[in-house]
């Protein structure tokens, strides 16, 4: 596939992206990164493919080159997700408190 192709597309769905992530309103934020942590999930199997992908190769300089690119990516995506599900816990956990000072007496 052409690069340029692919860089269209990723600069076009980063637009896209941005734009419908600026206009979400606050009271769905949590919900929403619930489903980017699982987006990021996916992310980390498609770099994944990318290694692999990276071994069948020509050269000997594309393989190592998309060994790196493909370890940073999956690099990358997992410190999302985990950080992400930190953000979401601690997100819920704020909740939480508010349950149980209404209880005490």
């Amino acid at each position: 596939m052409n690069p340029i192709f692919l860089i269209l597309i990723f600069a076009v769905a980063t637009t896209v992206g941005y734009f419908i992530i600026k206009n979400v309103p606050s009271l769905l934020h949590t919900p929403l990164m619930s489903g980017m942590n699982a987006l990021s999930g996916i992310t980390i199997l498609g770099a994944i493919a990318a290694v692999g992908l990276s071994v069948t190769a020509a050269r000997q300089q594309d393989v190592l080159l998309g060994q790196i690119l493909g370890g940073l990516a999956v690099v990358a995506a997992t410190v999302n997700v985990v950080g992400g599900f930190g953000v979401t816990h601690r997100m819920l956990k704020m909740f939480d408190k508010k349950k149980k000072e209404d209880k005490q007496p």
